[in-house]
């Protein structure tokens, strides 16, 4: 796979360059926003699905089948050595219904979400917009520690953990003992555990990702959503999968899934994209990987000797790079404002994704290198402006 490619997107209806004036107020900036990937497909899903449009009838698709479900069931004991039983398996047409669905089944009106903050953005609607109230539990702002004293302080109140792991925005990746430790802690006070694990491919360090059924022995009140797309970047196919081992809960989620919201038919393209990564791209997701270790190694080198009030690690997990500015002397409307206007970059402003995140960028570096050096020249000339303005 050839990562330096350079894929043109603009004119294709794409959120990520053709709508970047949605969040950042300007058209035409180099986007580094919202967290899909610059990169093609795996040959192997385009040839799948080349064969799809030449049969060319996309009559109702059915997903409860082995080949779907099997094709999950062999990607998590293949690359993470985790079991999984087909029965458990139920498709979605993406992770955050799955979540929206899993927080109505698991909880009541009024009762109380933890989540980890920073969060990824769309858990605080997810949370609020289903009537419960979302309170945050707040991570190490310089290592990303879990503090399980204050941990334990709130969930014990809570009915609902929602956990992204591995963690987005800032990239952890939870140990076995951390996992382990959250379990015990949740399962003392009877709080259910949903486990957004979409990022679980992209892992950096020698650390491996540990889904959180693999601890299902230890506590029954478990359930994993995920999808290939973020991976694959397939997210405009649509679909999406939840493993829930809970046989009466799974009977409710299908209930409410094909009863009552009508998702009776999965997106075939999705589907079929699904299954040919779960079980013909291993080899894509490994020089994936290696491609994102350049490209984060590059980001570390080039903040260190060009901005260096900028302060950024290789994060163990995800595209995403989650840059300290708290050294920089300059506010973060001033920093975005120079961005936007002089650099002509859009980069996630880290409140975004909750008032921990307040002082942090969030840089999508899942895209060809060119780009990215191209995007962080742009930060250099942004920045270099603030410091000249503030000599004078």
């Amino acid at each position: 796979m050839n990562f330096d490619e350079i894929n043109d997107r603009k004119g294709t209806y794409c959120t990520q360059w053709d709508y970047i004036e949605d969040r950042f107020g300007k058209s035409g900036l180099l986007p580094f926003s919202i967290s899909d990937t610059d990169f093609k497909i795996p040959e192997p899903i385009t040839k799948q699905l080349e064969k799809i449009l030449e049969h060319q009838i996309f009559g109702y698709t059915r997903w409860n089948h082995d080949d779907f479900k099997g094709s999950i069931q062999g990607f998590f004991q293949r690359r993470f050595d985790c079991h999984i039983e087909k029965d458990w398996v139920v498709y979605s047409p993406s992770v955050i219904y799955s979540v929206s669905v899993l927080l109505r089944l698991l909880s009541q009106d009024n009762d109380t979400v933890l989540c980890f903050n920073p969060m990824y953005d769309a858990f605080f609607n997810v949370v609020e917009k289903n009537k419960r109230n979302l309170i945050s539990c707040h991570l190490n702002n310089e290592t990303f520690q879990i503090d399980f004293h204050d941990f334990e302080n709130k969930i014990k109140d809570c009915q609902v953990l929602l956990l992204c792991s591995p963690h987005n925005p800032t990239g952890r990746v939870w140990t076995s003992e951390e996992l382990q430790h959250i379990i015990k802690i949740c399962q003392k006070y009877q709080v259910k555990i949903i486990s957004d694990e979409i990022h679980m491919d992209v892992i950096l360090t020698n650390r491996k990702h540990q889904p959180i059924l693999k601890y299902l022995s230890q506590y029954n009140q478990l359930y994993l959503v995920s999808s290939s797309s973020k991976t694959m970047n397939t997210p405009g196919l649509g679909g999406s999968y939840a493993i829930i081992p809970n046989q009466e809960i799974k009977k409710q989620f299908l209930i409410q899934t094909k009863e009552k919201d009508f998702v009776n038919s999965a997106n075939i393209m999705g589907m079929h994209a699904c299954m040919v990564g779960y079980t013909q791209c291993d080899n894509y997701i490994d020089q994936l990987v290696d491609y994102i270790k350049g490209n984060m190694r590059y980001v570390e080198t080039y903040l260190k000797e060009n901005i260096p009030d900028f302060t950024f690690h290789i994060p163990e997990s995800t595209y995403l790079a989650w840059i300290d500015v708290r050294k920089a002397p300059f506010s973060m409307d001033e920093i975005q404002k120079a961005f936007i206007e002089i650099g002509e970059v859009a980069i996630m402003d880290g409140k975004v994704y909750g008032d921990n995140g307040i002082g942090f960028l969030r840089m999508n570096c899942g895209c060809p290198r060119s780009k990215l050096e191209e995007g962080l020249k742009r930060m250099k000339k942004a920045m270099d402006a603030l410091y000249q303005r503030k000599q004078r």
